[in-house]
């Protein structure tokens, strides 16, 4: 069977809607509920490995709930900022109870900082660095570190299959600005997942950290994956837009990211 993507969240680091806000795509969140947003999240499911877990952010209980699962062996850490990594403490008390200890995959930086935040975790959970690569069933996963804006930096991952059906595709949620060999792994995909906030972000450049659409899609010009998926998205980005003729305008083979969307890999 076809190995698949699966997108558990969707929403920037605060997520859609905002407990503040009444304008109309939190407004739609609250009711008819397209706009709403987890914290960026999505699985990589394969029926002969299991699940790895791409971020672990404080909305993992819901999103856990909501897709009806009560256990989770693999997770994979982008950066430890509170959107991605929020959930481990809850997942580490699911494991204490099923008496069973959860694997957590990131580069050494990154773990680091996870045993400072959270010092007690590698008693449920087990913390290894995966600086010089990982293989994962049929994956080969390559790790990098992007720019991530005012916010220092996160790493995005490259996976290749080289069994069966060749196929590329990277996961980069958090960054901007990516120049020289920040760019090389986003050659050559057959998909490329990319962060970006709003469509077009008016905020001044010095104070953000991840892409607007409109920088993106100059971005998918000079890397030319077959297909892209849009995600990460803040209030400002309304999904029902996404199909109409004045609405963000994007190219057939750039989609916005929606909860519980599911992509064959092939």
């Amino acid at each position: 069977m076809t190995d698949t993507l699966m997108f558990w969240g969707t929403g920037d680091s605060m997520g859609v809607p905002r407990v503040h806000c009444s304008c109309p795509i939190c407004e739609e969140a609250r009711t008819t509920g397209r706009n709403r947003r987890y914290r960026s999240s999505v699985s990589l499911q394969s029926a002969a490995h299991g699940a790895l877990l791409i971020d672990c952010g404080p909305d993992w209980r819901t999103q856990m709930e909501q897709f009806g699962l009560r256990d989770m062996d693999q997770v994979l850490i982008t950066h430890a900022h509170f959107d991605h990594i929020a959930g481990l403490p809850e997942w580490a008390d699911a494991c204490r109870w099923q008496g069973k200890k959860g694997r957590v995959f990131a580069p050494l930086e990154v773990l680091e900082i996870i045993r400072r935040q959270f010092s007690w975790l590698e008693q449920h959970l087990e913390l290894h660095d995966c600086s010089a690569g990982l293989d994962w069933g049929s994956w080969r996963i390559h790790p990098w570190k992007v720019c991530h804006g005012k916010n220092g930096y996160a790493y995005a991952y490259r996976f290749d299959r080289t069994e069966h059906t060749p196929y590329s595709f990277a996961y980069c949620s958090d960054s901007i600005h990516l120049q020289g060999e920040e760019l090389l792994p986003l050659y050559g995909l057959q998909l490329l997942i990319l962060g970006t906030n709003f469509y077009k972000e008016d905020a001044p450049f010095h104070t953000r950290s991840v892409y607007d659409m409109t920088e993106a899609l100059q971005l998918l010009e000079e890397t030319a994956p077959v297909r892209a998926i849009f995600t990460h998205m803040s209030h400002g980005v309304d999904i029902r837009l996404a199909a109409e003729p004045d609405g963000y305008a994007l190219p057939p083979h750039v989609r916005l990211a929606e909860t519980g969307w599911i992509v064959p890999l092939h």
